[in-house]
């Protein structure tokens, strides 16, 4: 409220502010805000305050943004589908029976059920566009590098990438342009990783002053992988009609196979899991967590510490990845992998100097039951196979809600995403495809349903 009222004096005397000024927004909990505690879903960090705020927390706070608080997640970005927190399971707004993805799975229900305007979440292996294809929202997982990641828990350095969740591409492309490291904020001191990029903003019109052809001289691409076996019933035929909506909009599709495809999924995980456990390391119960009572022996205690405050899934990545790095299996495992991550990268970067946007589903199920996929780790992994080779390829991507939604089980409506994938530093020409496709097919429209009212 103080955050509001300070706004609302600076408004009143007449002081020009930015676009985001008095926006509430709420952030992922493993991104630091020095008022706040950052638990990245995990009892190890239970009640650990940040001391300082993360570098896109910095800009948001410069822009007068109000933010409200964090949003729930995966332990640690861990798991996609929101179940994994040691807090407790987020639903989705659209049927609580269901998960919102994950692992950025609170901050697209939040958006989706509408308790703030924006979000940030992260995205290592497809956490922003996930959840946000469950939700009904729209997701932008930014080129790598482009969005400090300074003040950010890490999961996977390589992989972890901050974005935009909201309700339109609009309103992601605000927060986008909020956040995005430019020279004015340039910080390489804090994140090494960050590139330098000159782009220049999406010019985003409204429905009324769109061409009648807006995607007219266009060149798309449908990947054939991505629409063969494994897509669950509805999903093809919807996605389809999609892309039938973007020839409609003046874009020329073709349809081109990529080899590389089905690399994308083992390499990720492979290189994904072995930065986890160097990354998880410092997590041993001595500078963070651990026991109210220890029994002297140190091993002992860091062992106990991480198998009580850890939970299963993030135990089993950790193992993972620690046998994967190992004496004698590194190079049969992690060099391979690095090797499939160079190929899945050159054979999307060739695509992409022929092709504005490759094309598609933003997962191959719609939104699956609470407890479905928990328990059967490697169908929960598979779920992942439309989104990580983006990420190995450190593109930029956008999911947007499709036209239609599919039927689960013939009882409940839920909502699908269409992934554009574009060129690295690409961001300003793929949110005004995403803008024109968005405007051109539905109108914004969320859950029914008051999804507080299920917990009072």
């Amino acid at each position: 409220m103080e955050q509001a009222r300070i706004v609302d004096k600076k408004r009143a005397s007449g002081e020009v502010l930015h676009e985001l000024a008095g926006i509430p927004l709420a952030i992922k909990d493993n991104i630091c805000v020095k008022t706040l505690p950052t638990t990245a879903g995990s009892k190890m960090l239970y009640g650990h305050g940040s001391t300082y705020d993360a570098e896109v927390v910095r800009s948001l706070k410069e822009c007068d943004s109000i933010l409200l608080g964090k949003t729930n997640m995966d332990e640690f970005g861990m798991g996609s589908t929101s179940e994994s927190s040691a807090s407790a399971p987020t639903r989705n707004p659209w049927n609580i029976a269901h998960v919102p993805g994950g692992s950025s799975g609170g901050s697209a229900a939040a958006v989706s059920a509408q308790l703030c305007v924006a979000a940030l979440g992260t995205d290592t292996g497809g956490s922003i566009r996930q959840p946000s294809a469950f939700c009904g929202v729209v997701g932008l997982k930014p080129t790598y590098g482009t969005v400090s990641r300074h003040g950010l828990v890490a999961y996977c350095s390589s992989f972890d990438t901050i974005g935009a969740i909201a309700s339109t591409v609009q309103d992601t492309a605000i927060l986008h342009e909020a956040i995005r490291a430019s020279n004015k904020m340039w910080r390489g001191e804090y994140d090494s990783s960050l590139r330098q990029a000159t782009s220049r903003a999406p010019i985003l019109l409204n429905a009324s002053h769109l061409e009648s052809y807006p995607l007219k001289g266009r060149r798309f691409a449908v990947i054939a992988e991505a629409i063969g076996e494994g897509l669950a019933l509805g999903i093809r035929e919807c996605f389809m009609k999609s892309v039938k909506q973007i020839e409609n909009l003046g874009g020329s599709v073709d349809l081109v196979s990529c080899k590389t495809f089905d690399l994308g999924l083992p390499a990720y995980y492979v290189i994904a899991l072995s930065e986890a456990s160097s990354n998880l390391a410092r997590l041993d119960g001595v500078r963070y967590g651990g026991l109210e009572e220890l029994c002297g022996d140190s091993v002992g205690d860091i062992r106990n510490s991480r198998a009580q405050a850890l939970g299963a899934e993030v135990r089993r990545r950790v193992l993972m990845g620690t046998y994967m790095l190992s004496s004698g299996y590194s190079d049969e495992y992690y060099s391979r992998a690095k090797q499939a991550q160079r190929a899945v990268c050159n054979e999307l970067k060739n695509y992409l100097r022929q092709y504005d946007a490759l094309l598609t589903p933003a997962t191959a199920d719609v939104a699956y039951r609470m407890g479905e996929k928990i328990l059967d780790p490697l169908q929960m992994y598979t779920g992942d196979i439309m989104t990580v080779n983006v990420n190995l390829a450190g593109l930029p991507a956008i999911v947007v809600r499709s036209r239609a939604g599919v039927d689960h089980e013939g009882v409940e409506h839920l909502p699908l995403g269409m992934q554009f994938i574009g060129p690295h530093f690409g961001e300003s020409q793929l949110l005004e495809i995403a803008h024109a496709f968005e405007v051109s097919t539905i109108s914004t429209k969320f859950p029914e349903r008051d999804i507080l009212s299920s917990y009072l």
